[in-house]
């Protein structure tokens, strides 16, 4: 018999795990116990697509649990999917998969790729809709509410390092492909992904991970009840010495973040502290030759002494009702990193290393209403407004020897300040129609103090972007969807100011501070609600200017206007409560739109094509037992030059994962790249120059490798 305390309970994991089964255990002591039960998390391969489709409902498990179903889909507004290219993941997916970085969190995206040609320490590389995002341009992400990417950064326009992020502690990962949201703007032409943390535990919960190549992880979460508050902590720390041959990358990563939640008039207040800091040695990429001639082995380096330090402290608050959200933060975070890709092309006598270096602080808010909008029963408007101030002291590159700088190439102060509206309406035109019309305005005023006065300034622009869409139930199965909008990027605020080339001494035209895109697409989503959902997409994207970063100077600038089209297809397939089965499949065209003489018009840095799969096993349809997972991923030929005639070979990983579950302790072994492959992580192709070599150098295909094989065991305690 279920009681009102119970039913209470019932509810409330409905409003926490929307599309979810929320059930009603009967445990051996004939008590009941509330828990989810997620498709996602079943799904250890995907990011499942929820376009239109509600949580999909098998027939009952005969004899397994005595549970009720209800739809936890229910706290989720009408219409806000609005193309085929959203998507929602539950976080508790997100440790179910194999994983190497933390940063792969980011590959549950249908067509995402994460790579690294550097340090484990540093951003990764993200890949998507034949944009190489380098590590966050053109892709914006949030964490409880605070922007990941960074303007103006040292290591490159919109920087985005996720290595903050204690995985264990995500509950939610809402992510946007394309150009048609209005809450979303700067770095937003590929789209978005915004984290949630949790707000609650089931229980208290520790982490011990041990694997090869003296990897080591230890992950707490705890919650402490304080009347009607409750606080929730996880702590972190990981250290990994790498497979490299002669560079022990001496990884200490540590995390720290604690929430205090506690009910606020008719909503919810969180106050959340978060604290990272890391230090590693570097491996970066190294050049084809080095290899082939004996020099290197595949897993050795040309110089050693590369790597990095970073840190990240914040302090954020979110206010959440029924109609209103809010949220304030402030962020202090830190980065120096030494690397050297050309080796003695520049200085043949103390070789070509550098250190680019940011210390900056963010503060910055938004809030948000929801609406009825009279025009029809059930319609909505979202107005909201957003502020961002990057107070940065120092943003700056070195010339370096032994780890020590010995030369400035240039050292700058930059004060940027932004501020936005928007909204976003959701019109029912009948049962089957509906549209959604959104705007938004953004400016950004910044003011850049330089070590070469010419280069000092200030610039400010503003830029005002629409977008639409439409969505149509073509049956209870199948619902298509139709898309238009405009998004933008922001340049660097050094190259909006530039008037003299730091490093020549030539003259130089300064970039424009905001840079348009149009994106278009068609996109359908085909669901039974119970065993399949499909969901593909034909996309096209025109962007002003690329982004190119130009190391030699230290900052970002544009380049030629660009256009990409491409499909994507997304297929689930849960075959019986044992088996669950995935595929996502990307193709892209990208090139330059423009004609430049003595240069192509393919687009440095692109993977034309990517392909992940996966197949999950659990003896158990209540997941408690053993369970079984293969995945793989495969990325085509990537593009690294703009003539396109150097074609690096094609990359495919396999991970593999064997688990055994008891309700109150689990063990887990993974096996990373279980085929021991010895493919490329990332490439490019550039001129660099060894001992001995001409004084112009060497153009060349320079790689990092994948690492080999890696196997990890991590035992899971409740208590």
């Amino acid at each position: 018999m279920i009681d009102k305390s119970m039913t209470a309970q019932l509810l409330k994991k409905c409003i926490q795990a929307p599309h979810s089964f929320v059930m009603v255990i009967k445990t051996d002591n004939g008590n009941h116990k509330v828990t989810t039960l997620t498709f996602a998390k079943t799904l250890t391969a995907s990011a499942i697509l929820l376009a239109t489709a509600p949580t999909l409902a098998l027939d009952d498990p005969e004899g397994d649990i005595e549970h009720i179903r209800v739809r936890g889909d229910s706290s989720v507004k009408d219409g806000e999917f609005i193309s085929a290219s959203q998507g929602w993941v539950s976080g508790d997916t997100m440790i179910d998969r194999p994983m190497l970085r933390a940063g792969e969190i980011l590959e549950f995206i249908p067509g995402m790729m994460v790579t690294q040609h550097s340090g484990s320490g540093k951003a990764n590389q993200y890949f998507l809709r034949g944009f190489n995002l380098d590590h966050g341009t053109d892709f914006t992400v949030s964490v409880d509410g605070m922007p990941v990417n960074m303007r103006s950064h040292g290591h490159g326009q919109g920087y985005s390092d996720l290595n903050f992020i204690i995985p264990e502690l995500i509950d939610s990962l809402s992510y946007f492909k394309g150009t048609y949201y209005a809450n979303i703007g700067d770095f937003s032409s590929a789209g978005g992904a915004i984290f949630n943390l949790r707000d609650s535990l089931e229980n208290n919960q520790v982490f011990l991970g041990l694997g090869e190549f003296g990897f080591k992880r230890a992950v707490a979460l705890n919650q402490f009840e304080t009347g009607e508050s409750r606080v929730v902590t996880a702590l972190e720390y990981q250290t990994y010495d790498g497979p490299w041959t002669d560079v022990d990358e001496d990884v200490k990563k540590k995390n720290a973040h604690i929430r205090y939640i506690t009910p606020m008039l008719d909503g919810q207040l969180t106050i959340t502290g978060m604290a990272y800091d890391n230090s590693w040695n570097g491996a970066d990429q190294v050049p084809e030759r080095a290899i082939q001639s004996g020099l290197i082995d595949r897993l050795g380096s040309i110089d050693t002494q590369v790597g990095g330090e970073s840190s990240r402290y914040s302090l954020s608050a979110n206010y959440a009702s029924d109609t209103w959200n809010a949220s304030i933060y402030a962020i202090d975070t830190e980065l120096s990193l030494f690397s050297n890709f050309t080796y003695f092309l520049d200085n043949p006598e103390r070789g070509d290393p550098f250190e680019q270096a940011d210390d900056r602080k963010i503060y910055g808010g938004e809030i948000f209403t929801t609406l009825p909008f009279a025009i029809t029963e059930g319609s909505s408007i979202t107005l909201g407004g957003q502020w961002r101030f990057d107070d940065i002291d120092n943003v700056g590159l070195y010339r370096t020897q032994n780890l020590t700088r010995f030369g400035t190439v240039r050292e700058d102060a930059v004060e940027s300040n932004s501020y936005a509206l928007f909204a976003q309406s959701n019109i029912f035109l009948n049962d089957r129609l509906s549209l959604s019309l959104g705007g938004r305005y953004d400016y950004l005023d910044v003011d850049v103090d330089s070590d070469l006065d010419a280069n000092s300034g200030s610039a400010d622009d503003g830029i005002f972007t629409l977008k639409a869409g439409l969505k149509y139930l073509l049956s209870e199965q199948l619902t298509a969807f139709a898309n238009i909008g405009q998004g933008y990027h922001s340049n660097d605020a050094r190259g909006a100011t530039i008037t003299v080339d730091p490093v020549s001494g030539d003259a130089t035209e300064p970039s424009p501070l905001l840079v348009k895109s149009l994106g278009y697409e068609a996109g359908v989503n085909f669901t039974d609600n119970r065993t399949y959902n499909v969901s593909a997409a034909l996309w096209r994207l025109e962007l002003d200017s690329e982004l190119v970063y130009v190391g030699d100077a230290g900052f970002t600038e544009a380049s030629r206007p660009s256009e990409r089209h491409g499909i994507e297809v997304s297929a689930y397939y849960w075959v019986n409560h044992h088996l669950t089965t995935d595929i996502e499949a990307a193709w892209t065209k990208a090139r330059f739109s423009d004609s430049v003489e003595g240069e192509g018009r393919h687009i440095d840095g692109t993977v034309p094509g990517v392909v992940s799969a996966g197949l999950t096993y659990f003896q158990n349809s209540n997941q408690l037992g053993f369970s079984y997972t293969l995945r793989g991923r495969y990325l085509s030929s990537r593009t690294v030059e703009s003539f396109d005639e150097v074609s690096p070979p094609s990359t495919f990983l396999m991970n593999a994962q064997v688990a055994y579950r008891q309700p109150m302790w689990d063990v887990t072994l993974e096996v990373l790249n279980a085929l021991d492959s010895d493919d490329h992580d990332i490439d490019y192709f550039y001129a660099s120059r060894l001992p001995g070599e001409p004084e112009d150098g060497i153009e060349d295909l320079h790689y990092h490798p994948v690492e080999p094989r890696n196997v990890r065991l991590t035992v899971s305690l409740k208590y």
